[in-house]
């Protein structure tokens, strides 16, 4: 590791801290890969490198709360790994990702998870957690879920409601696993579309002869059930179902992606068919032009909470795999090392949001529902050194020729962003710099996640309290069998 990389004393002098409740002009001192000082005229130890951040903001570090690396998926393996990955990320500005890990067939939770960590161990340059899909139901399930929560630091498990005969969950089924996540205090993450209907849509598209890219969008209709923790928000009436369920009281939180908020489904008439098959993504971007505004507009008044990359990155010749039939197309679109400043772009330049905004949805408000806040996803004394230099004025355009995450595909190539990462601090160590990388593999830290997150969980616990009051008034028992009760 270089001595730059090992660093443990660093000043970031004349930059403006921004939290997602407040910015302030002050130095932020660094040591031990803790943030030691906030303020102005900090009387620190000498030797410290001094960055100057005049005319530049100082941001928590992204958290980017959906990527997919080494991951095997619809007969192809995305194109970064941990490794590359994570390299990605901090060039963008994120200094934690939470992956996704997809037991194979016949391998259980517990192993998938171990077979993850041992890559990701030897290979992450910045810290990250994992999610757990749970792909099936029974009593090894049960007990496997307990012990990820109890021993492995998982907080999360993902269900889908799609993917039939690969990964979805009946319904019944999907209530089961719902109310034990609630009983051991996990993050119930569902991605919810209707399996039945799309694989049903799908045949009926074949049969139509509809056979490219843009049967993705036609065999999946919007409608969708909006339950606890709901991801890849994606079309204005998912949103809709968010606002409505929120205002009802529900305790509901919505992730939305980047390419969602930003890109809509014209792409998948494109006359170019490669260029329509490197936009498939589940669900998948929706026609209506005004999608991706509304969306950035959810993000901004706090309908939806959280914005990730979703980053899964397949190459133009795996696309092609589905060049006769779309349902054969692997589904996913790269995004990990430019989430920040597209969404700075469209949303704050846009906007839609302010800087203190823009923290909350690609920092704290993750930090606050997978339980790491305040150590991660704000600048205060006492929290992880996880902080990015960002200049506002600053610029970049996007494209595919100078990427460091891997693939030959970018979605949002020739777009010019106005705010962009210059210095990416990981655990108190300065891992990039204009351009220029000194972090190490493997560097990066599994982040054990704690259960129960206050950010969820407080509000169902008093409404739970207050219904049992009012049932056992009136002679009943109380059970609850419903997550997001009214």
């Amino acid at each position: 590791m270089s001595s730059s990389s090992a660093m443990v004393r660093i000043l970031i002098k004349g930059g403006k801290v921004v939290n997602d409740d407040c910015t302030q002009e002050a130095d932020v001192y660094i040591e031990n890969g803790i943030i030691q000082q906030v303020g102005k005229e900090l009387m620190i130890p000498g030797g410290a490198k001094v960055i100057d951040a005049s005319g530049k903001l100082v941001l928590p570090g992204g958290i980017d709360t959906s990527v997919h690396l080494e991951e095997s998926f619809m007969n192809a393996t995305t194109v970064d790994d941990f490794y590359s990955g994570t390299k990605a990320a901090l060039a963008g500005g994120t200094t934690m990702v939470i992956g996704h890990v997809l037991p194979e067939k016949n391998e259980s939770l517990l192993e998938a998870y171990e077979k993850c960590r041992h890559s990701a161990d030897s290979k992450a340059c910045c810290d990250y957690a994992l999610h757990i899909g749970v792909t099936w139901w029974g009593p090894k399930v049960r007990a496997e879920m307990e012990k990820l929560v109890r021993d492995k630091g998982v907080n999360s498990f993902q269900m889908f409601m799609a993917y039939k005969d690969m990964f979805m969950l009946r319904d019944s089924e999907l209530f089961q696993v719902l109310q034990h996540c609630k009983d051991i205090g996990a993050i119930a993450r569902v991605h919810a579309e209707n399996g039945e209907l799309v694989s049903e849509g799908a045949k009926e598209a074949l049969d139509l002869g509809i056979s490219g890219p843009e049967g993705i969008e036609i065999s999946r209709p919007e409608e969708a059930h909006c339950p606890i923790y709901l991801v890849n928000v994606s079309s204005m009436s998912a949103g809709d179902v968010v606002a409505t369920a929120k205002m009802q009281g529900k305790v509901v939180h919505g992730e939305t992606t980047t390419a969602h908020t930003v890109l809509n489904g014209m792409q998948y008439y494109h006359q170019d068919w490669s260029h329509a098959a490197a936009h498939v993504t589940v669900p998948p971007l929706r026609l209506d032009p005004n999608t991706p505004n509304f969306l950035m507009s959810l993000l901004g008044n706090d309908t939806l909470n959280v914005v990730g990359s979703d980053h899964r990155p397949f190459t133009v010749k795996q696309k092609a795999m589905g060049k006769d039939d779309f349902t054969k197309i692997p589904h996913g679109l790269p995004g990990i090392q430019d989430r920040m400043s597209v969404i700075w772009e469209k949303g704050v330049i846009g906007g839609k949001m302010d800087e203190n905004r823009f923290v909350a949805v690609t920092s704290s408000n993750a930090a606050k529902i997978y339980n790491l806040y305040p150590r991660k996803g704000r600048i205060i004394p006492g929290a992880d050194a996880d902080v990015v230099v960002w200049d506002p004025e600053g610029s970049k355009i996007i494209s595919v020729e100078n990427q460091v995450q891997g693939g030959d595909i970018n979605p949002y190539e020739g777009l010019r962003c106005h705010g962009v990462p210059i210095v990416t601090i990981s655990r108190g160590r300065l891992v990039y710099e204009n351009g220029m990388f000194t972090c190490a593999e493997g560097s990066g830290k599994f982040c054990p996640l704690r259960t129960f997150p206050d950010y969820l969980y407080k509000k169902m616990v008093q409404r739970e309290k207050v219904l049992e009051i009012r049932l056992h008034s009136i002679g009943y028992s109380f059970i609850n069998l419903n997550f997001i009760i009214g």
